[in-house]
């Protein structure tokens, strides 16, 4: 199997299970326009998130790492009626252009950008009496995994659903002796969730226009 076989197969998905949305394609295309790395979600990586939020009953969603708020849109349109999602990103400019988006997909009132550090902007949320969150997404600087998972268990309740993306690292999460810290990063996920007593997790290897990788699905018990 091939890059451009799982190219083909994704596009196979999204023909046939994802509608077009010319608001969507607006936010890939500003990104572009604006400079942003090309690393959001996949269409088939957003519609999941999205269902995933649906089937969790969730009112409250919590991002870590926006970048152009791609998967936050496709998760605040699963919300219902006064469901509220709050993103975090570091970059001062992603945050900016997140933040066109959001409006250009009429979801200004649903979506709150905070900009910042995530590890400096967590505790603000807590402050602010903002959790528990009944959906939390990790997709930011994999270095920074272990913070980012102690705070959603610290803003999470029983059934709190927790996604951390980008974790198989092209299938070299396996080795223990990896000094990259984006593999590091990616073996704490497991680590940390896999020994919490109250987590019970698993996770998935994926293949698609986003090339190898993975996520872990968590449920806090």
């Amino acid at each position: 199997m091939t890059n451009q076989t799982w190219n083909a197969v994704d596009n196979y998905i999204v023909a046939n299970l994802i509608a077009d949305d010319p608001v969507l394609d607006g936010v890939l295309a500003r990104n572009a326009e604006e400079g942003l790395p090309a690393i959001d979600v996949s269409p088939a990586q957003g519609k999941l998130l999205n269902l995933l939020v649906r089937m969790a009953g969730a009112k409250r969603v919590l991002e870590i790492g926006t970048l152009g708020a791609y998967s936050t849109i496709w998760m605040a349109r699963a919300l219902p009626a006064g469901g509220r999602a709050v993103t975090l990103e570091f970059n001062p400019h992603h945050a900016e252009v997140a933040w066109a988006n959001i409006e250009s997909a009429g979801l200004g009132d649903v979506i709150e950008v905070r900009v910042g550090a995530a590890l400096d902007t967590l505790p603000g949320l807590a402050a602010d009496g903002a959790g528990p969150f009944d959906f939390i997404f990790i997709d930011a600087d994999k270095p920074n995994n272990p913070g980012y998972i102690d705070w959603a268990l610290k803003l999470s309740r029983p059934g709190t659903v927790i996604v951390c993306d980008n974790v198989i690292r092209n299938g070299v999460v396996v080795d223990e002796g990896s000094t990259d810290a984006n593999v590091r990063g990616a073996r704490a996920a497991f680590e940390i969730l896999g020994r919490d007593p109250r987590v019970a997790a698993t996770s998935m290897q994926t293949v698609g226009s986003k090339g190898y990788d993975g996520f872990i699905l968590a449920v806090v018990g």
